[in-house]
């Protein structure tokens, strides 16, 4: 990975755990099984790239672009995508563990969450028009200034927040999902 220009690559099995990279671009490249945990990856740039089951837990993307990068059945507990580049902006997430990250301040409209772990994940300020939570556990997750309009979490479960502190005009969710909008109101429903 000495280059600073890679173009449809693929990377397997490589371990960069608590190692830093800059500088480098990475366009239609995809990863697999490779261990970043702890990196420092700020100031790459990653457009039309797939992670496969990759571990970026507690990885450092300040500065970092992404476009359209597809992550999948990868952890990235802790990793904060608040400091990314915001210049079009894009992921998808499938089947990931996502606990603890945040995604403050971004636009993450239409953006696919499908099948992962959301726990304690924080969507401050965040812009999920349209965005889908698939099958996600959302566990003390908080939403607060979010943009929720139109979003889809009819599968969603776990998520508990206040309609009041957040747009929800044609949310969607399930019945048992609007229970954790009232959970404010501290009552008991039967």
């Amino acid at each position: 990975m000495q280059e600073l220009l890679h173009e449809n690559k693929v990377f397997e099995g490589i371990t960069y755990a608590g190692k830093g990279i800059s500088g480098r671009e990475f366009d239609g490249c995809t990863f697999k099984h490779c261990d970043f945990a702890n990196s420092d990856l700020s100031g790459n740039s990653f457009s039309e790239c797939v992670f496969d089951n990759c571990n970026l837990s507690m990885a450092k993307l300040n500065g970092s672009k992404l476009q359209d990068v597809t992550f999948t059945n990868c952890k990235l507990m802790g990793v904060d995508f608040s400091g990314c580049h915001d210049f079009l902006f894009s992921v998808a997430f499938k089947g990931c563990t996502l606990d603890y990250t945040f995604f403050g301040k971004k636009n993450l409209k239409k953006t696919l969450f499908h099948s992962c772990s959301i726990k304690e994940a924080n969507f401050t300020d965040t812009d999920l028009t349209q965005a889908t939570f698939a099958q996600c556990d959302l566990l003390r997750t908080v939403f607060e200034r979010t943009n929720l309009e139109k979003a889809d979490l009819l599968t969603a479960y776990n998520y508990a927040f206040d309609p009041e502190k957040n747009r929800v005009k044609k949310l969607k969710i399930s019945a048992q999902g609007a229970l954790g909008l009232l959970a404010k109101y501290d009552l008991v429903v039967k």
